[in-house]
């Protein structure tokens, strides 16, 4: 447990880092500090070996598609932002395949989904008009995949979900930031929200005590 503990603080710490340097737009800082900050969630899981179960292999799986999403959204090309969104969409798909692994009360998940489709469907039609034409197709592919990752979560038991959810309100604040207007208060509430997401699924992992 000292390994995942010292793992954690990392990524606590370089969070910190980061967000002095979203704050200072200080590209150098935010270039050592978030991929530090997401390779520790990283580490959490390593630190009991390499993963063995299915759902510990596709959380990690999930978790490196994250590591590569957040080095590609350092950069605001469009392009490179559809990298980032591409690898966070499958980053996603890994957390569905997670959950359907361990298990899923399909009653549940199901309740969630119709809850979800409709926050979706509000979401879409507020936020695809002010999305770049060419990204408007990946973006609500995006919004459908995550939805079914938090419906999943929800199906999962409650440790997952708020994790899911807080995933998902700090995605919403990625969209805010890049669609909307670029602004460090959407940084400052959606990174904490995100990271703290990421190390909760790699707890899960390392301790899966953890998920009760």
């Amino acid at each position: 447990m000292t390994i995942a503990l010292v793992a954690t603080a990392t990524t606590v710490l370089a969070l910190v880092a980061l967000l002095a340097g979203e704050r200072r737009a200080a590209m150098a800082i935010k270039a050592i500090a978030k991929p530090i900050a997401s390779s520790g969630f990283i580490a959490v899981v390593l630190s009991v070996g390499l993963p063995t179960s299915a759902y510990a292999q596709a959380v990690m799986g999930a978790l490196i598609l994250s590591w590569f999403g957040d080095v590609l959204l350092l950069w605001h090309d469009r392009r490179i932002f559809l990298a980032g969104l591409v690898a966070f969409l499958l980053g996603h798909v890994g957390f569905c395949v997670a959950f359907v692994a361990h298990g899923v009360d399909t009653r549940t998940a199901a309740a969630a989904a119709v809850a979800l489709t409709i926050v979706g469907v509000v979401i879409g039609r507020w936020l695809l008009p002010q999305v770049p034409a060419a990204l408007r197709v990946p973006v609500a592919a995006y919004i459908v995949v995550i939805s079914v990752m938090a419906a999943l979560a929800a199906g999962t038991g409650p440790v997952v979900l708020g994790a899911a959810i807080a995933f998902y309100v700090s995605d919403l604040s990625v969209a805010l930031d890049r669609f909307v207007g670029a602004r460090f208060v959407y940084r400052a509430w959606g990174l904490p929200l995100y990271f703290g997401a990421q190390l909760v699924f790699a707890w899960t992992v390392a301790y899966p005590a953890s998920m009760t």
